[in-house]
This record gives C-alpha cells, sequence and structure tokens, in this order.
C-alpha cells in the first residue's frame, strides 16, 4: 500500500478531533445515565457541586455521575478551545473553514454548558434536556465530520444524490432519537405503560421506529451501487446495519421490561450516538490526496492510538 504522508499540523489536528469524538460520546452516554439514574439534581448548584470542585462526604453514585458529566464537557470545550487556537496557529497550512468551524462548536460547547445550567437551575424541564441533547448531537455529528476531513480530505466518496440520502439517514436518526427522550423526560413511557395514560407519544416514537431503520438500511443497500466504494468502506456499512438491529432490539426489550432496566435504555441511547457517529463520518469522508476512497493517512506512527 502506498504510504501518503499528510500535512503534520492537519494529521494532529484530526488525531485530536478523533478522541474527541469518543469524549463526546461518552458526554451524551453519561448524560443518558444521569438521566435514568435520576441523578440531573444530584448537584444542586451549578458549575460547581455542593460549592467545590470536587464533592467530597456527599460523592455516592448520583453525584458521581453528574459531577463527572460536568468533567467531560468542561475537557471537551477546552479541548475545543485548543483546537480552535491551534487552527488559527496553523492557518497557512490548514482549510479555510476550518478556524470558522472550530469556533462555532467552542460556541457550540459554551451553550451547551448554558443549557445544562438551565437544566439544573430550573429543575430538569423535558424541553430544554431534549434541546441540551440535541446540542450534543449536533456535536458528535460536526465533530465527526470534522475528523474524516481531516483525516481523508478531498472530494466525498459519494455522489451528491447517495450523500443526500445519507445526510437524510443522519438527521432522521437524530430525531428519532430527540423523539425518544422526550418520551422519556417527560415520563411519557412510564406513565402509559403502567397506567395507560399519554400514550401518544409512546406511540409515535415506535411508529417512526420502522420506517427510519428502513430509511438507514436502504443508505446502505443503495451504497452498493457505488461498488467501489462499498467495498472500501465495508467495515462503515457493517457497523451501521449491527448498530440498527441493536437499536431496534434495544427499544422492544426497553418497553417490554418497563422501562425498568437502566442498562438497556443507557444502551439505546448509546447506540444512538454511535449511529449519529459513524453515519456522519462516512458522509464527510473524502477520496485522500491520491483520489481512492480507501485514501487514509499513514505515518511513521500507525501503530499509535488513534480512537474513533
Amino acid at each position: 500500500m502506498q504510504i501518503i504522508y499528510p500535512p503534520k499540523p492537519r494529521f494532529r489536528l484530526g488525531q485530536l478531533a478523533a478522541h474527541v469524538v469518543v469524549a463526546l460520546i461518552a458526554l451524551v452516554v453519561i448524560g443518558g445515565a444521569t438521566r435514568v439514574m435520576e441523578a440531573g439534581l444530584a448537584c444542586p448548584d451549578w458549575p460547581l457541586c455542593y460549592g467545590s470542585f470536587l464533592p467530597g462526604r456527599q460523592m455516592n453514585l448520583q453525584v458521581f455521575l453528574e459531577w463527572f458529566h460536568r468533567l467531560d464537557a468542561f475537557f471537551v470545550g477546552i479541548v475545543l478551545i485548543i483546537q480552535f487556537v491551534l487552527s488559527l496557529y496553523w492557518l497557512k497550512s490548514l482549510p479555510k473553514w476550518l478556524p470558522w468551524t472550530y469556533g462555532f462548536l467552542t460556541l457550540l460547547v459554551a451553550f451547551q454548558g448554558f443549557l445544562g445550567a438551565l437544566t439544573v437551575l430550573h429543575l430538569l424541564p423535558s424541553l430544554l434536556v431534549v434541546a441540551h441533547l440535541a446540542v450534543a448531537f449536533t456535536l458528535v455529528a460536526v465533530m465527526s465530520g470534522v475528523t474524516q476531513q481531516l483525516l481523508n480530505p478531498g472530494k466525498s466518496i459519494f455522489p451528491a444524490w447517495l450523500r443526500s440520502l445519507g445526510f437524510l439517514s443522519l438527521f432522521s436518526v437524530i430525531g428519532q432519537s430527540l423523539l425518544g427522550s422526550r418520551v422519556a423526560t417527560s415520563w411519557a413511557a412510564h406513565r402509559c405503560l403502567n397506567f395507560g395514560d399519554s400514550c401518544n407519544l409512546l406511540n409515535l416514537h415506535r411508529s417512526t421506529a420502522l420506517p427510519v431503520s428502513i430509511l438507514v438500511i436502504s443508505f446502505v443497500i443503495i451504497s452498493f451501487v457505488q461498488r467501489d466504494t462499498f467495498v472500501d468502506q465495508w467495515p462503515y456499512f457493517l457497523t451501521i446495519t449491527i448498530l440498527i438491529v441493536l437499536q431496534i432490539f434495544l427499544g422492544v426489550f426497553s418497553i417490554q421490561f418497563r422501562m425498568s432496566e437502566p442498562v438497556l435504555v443507557i444502551g439505546h441511547q448509546l447506540v444512538a450516538c454511535l449511529l449519529v457517529a459513524v453515519i456522519s463520518a462516512l458522509n464527510f469522508k473524502g477520496r485522500g490526496l491520491d483520489g481512492s476512497s480507501q485514501s487514509l493517512f499513514l505515518t511513521k506512527s500507525t501503530l499509535e492510538t488513534c480512537h474513533g
């Protein structure tokens, strides 16, 4: 295989961006665990927890989840600011769109922190929690796309019409996930399953799950038209298919167990976030410096761990 040595600043920023994607996915999952374990108000103040950076005597599982969720968010914000500064410092050897994108992401993280503060100070209103998750999914999708554009730049591996289907799949998964969050944060699922009350939201979420799944699987199947791309990118397509199947099973079992198993509910949100990251990465992936859809930057440190 021909080894392609990318500009070092671009490659290093791409590596860092890949780690941020993992941190963002962890942030979403920990946030889901915080909600499921009813720990959203475990720290009654903000941004500190019981008036300190590290609560001691008050520490328990619920406090830890809320505290660690904030810590991860703080870490993501700091790393994004560092990336923004580096993109300005290395401006001449980086795409012109990159500093603007990092500036947008930095502002988005700040807005995310603002929404997080409001959710605590206003005692977890459902719509605010959903908005908080919407911003988180936006961060995951954009950061995953930035990672691919840094590591695999160039023209998209898909034609415009197929890429449009890919973005439609991405937005559908995000919309379905936000609808599920609305069901959970408004306690509609519990009221419907236990008392037969307020079933409209839950029924809507269940009825839209199948069309969204069919749309995503159709994107995978239709991508076979681009046979070379499909063969080169088969790990992405296989991952998407497995995640969709797993998501369906987790949703069904969550309902069967009346939303009483935290592992199933948290896993449901984790798979949704992974779908967003993988579909976004595939849509933003370029053909690289050699014009091949299989192109990947390789350096002397190819064995170096790079998450994402």
